[in-house]
């Protein structure tokens, strides 16, 4: 997000009361920058292979249905890892032959509602595939099968993120002894299996890795191809795993520098034989998304200054734990929403929830903040302020849609409305206050 852009839109929310009447904390969400990404990462792979190609969003980088609905309308289909996902995506009105389902736990139910609407579904593990041969709705169902694989290269320096580990819990672990050959045998045996599907890993990940891990995958396909006699595999599923740089506002990798990789690595990926798949999550939506919270309170302990705003676990989960990972900027702004200034301060900024670990940033050097400035935290547009994490009961926060609609004007539109106390209480099972006095 351009540095002026951000500034307009901190001023305008300030201006329009997004901070006030309500919990002061907001996430906003970038429409035409949204839309540009996804048209960026079309172009890429248009221009590397004249195959069709499927775009399936991550949902769980942003699980909101008009976010969905803004992807659907600019080509985009969706990865859904669970059936609350796979309903996210059905909402936003995104067809079920754009859809593909991946989870390494999927359950006989998950598997026949999938089989139902022709979604395509990609097996994680000899069980599930047995399970997919017993039910007799796979035989009948228009839904593209396929295995995921785990090469098995390495992980990267997110140990977490690391999918394709000796020990990764996903996929068929392609260079354990005979899993090759299993896998060869499984798509011979079966002839609805028609995709192969990898995702080598994600943030903290090198391209040149992930390159490796498509080209693992495209070596499998021209095996089994091969010992089949013909093309029994026509679609390649390489993941997505972009990874995003926090550092700063461009936005690098791009998806063209990837796709030029992977064709330079893979070329016969590209030739036009095979059909691809993308799944790309975070990359298409963080660098678009700003978090703004109020500063509640200014203090010091130890010499140290401290401002406790709203926003901190229950916003940005990853930053809390793991601060080294998952470093984030703040920018500081005073309570009409202007740039901040001043000499630079070593201040933490902390988050409300109660524990001594709720800092989004330590010792980092800001314009001194005050009580009623607000903070802004950008590139938080996935898995922060649209994936809550309910600790200390913090309720959701609103999101909002933003559009410039000139140098110095801006539109707001309502995506998801905050939590309110009495919907937070419902959920905690109010309606149930008495079930556990007669046990």
């Amino acid at each position: 997000m351009r540095p002026e852009l951000r500034d307009l839109a901190v001023r305008t929310a300030v201006e329009q009361g997004l901070l006030s009447g309500g919990p002061p904390v907001v996430g906003l969400l970038d429409v035409a920058g949204i839309r540009a990404s996804a048209a960026a990462l079309r172009r890429a792979f248009a221009a590397v292979t004249t195959a069709p190609v499927l775009h399936a969003f991550a949902v769980k980088a942003a699980p909101l249905v008009p976010v969905l609905a803004l992807l659907r309308s600019e080509g985009i289909g969706a990865e859904a890892a669970s059936p609350g996902e796979l309903a996210l995506a059905r909402a936003a009105g995104i067809e079920p032959a754009r859809t593909v389902l991946d989870s390494p736990a999927k359950t006989e139910d998950e598997l026949r509602e999938a089989l139902a609407l022709g979604v395509a579904v990609n097996a994680d593990n000899p069980q599930e595939l047995a399970l997919l041969d017993a039910l007799p709705a796979a035989a009948a169902s228009a839904s593209p099968l396929g295995l995921r694989v785990n090469p098995q290269l390495g992980g990267g320096s997110i140990g977490a993120l690391s999918t394709a580990t000796a020990t990764s819990k996903f996929g068929f672990a392609l260079a354990d002894p005979g899993a090759r050959e299993r896998v060869v045998r499984a798509f011979l045996d079966r002839p609805r299996l028609t995709r192969l599907h990898v995702h080598s890993g994600s943030q903290g990940m090198a391209l040149t890795r992930m390159a490796e891990g498509v080209r693992a995958v495209y070596e499998l396909a021209e095996e089994i191809n091969a010992a089949a006699g013909r093309r029994r595999v026509d679609t390649v599923d390489i993941g997505g795993g972009l990874p995003v740089d926090f550092t700063g506002d461009d936005h690098t990798p791009t998806y063209e520098e990837y796709a030029r990789l992977l064709k330079k690595h893979v070329p016969g990926l590209f030739d036009g034989r095979y059909g691809l798949v993308t799944e790309f999550g975070r990359s298409l939506i963080a660098k678009h998304g700003l978090l703004l919270a109020r500063v509640e309170y200014a203090k010091t302990a130890g010499g140290r200054p401290i401002a406790v705003t709203h926003a901190g676990v229950q916003v940005a989960t990853r930053t809390v734990y793991d601060p080294v990972s998952w470093p984030l900027r703040v920018f500081a702004y005073d309570a009409a929403g202007r740039p901040r200034t001043g000499p630079p301060v070593a201040q933490d900024i902390a988050g409300p929830a109660c524990f001594a670990g709720d800092l989004i940033a330590e010792r980092r050097a800001l314009p001194l903040l005050e009580r009623g400035d607000v903070i802004a935290l950008p590139d938080t547009g996935a898995y922060c302020f649209t994936s809550h994490y309910g600790y200390n009961s913090l309720p959701r926060v609103a999101v909002r849609g933003f559009t410039a609609d000139g140098p110095d004007r801006m539109s707001f539109t309502l995506v998801r409305e905050a939590q309110s106390v009495e919907l937070l209480v419902a959920e905690a099972g109010a309606e149930h206050r008495d079930a556990l006095l007669g046990t």
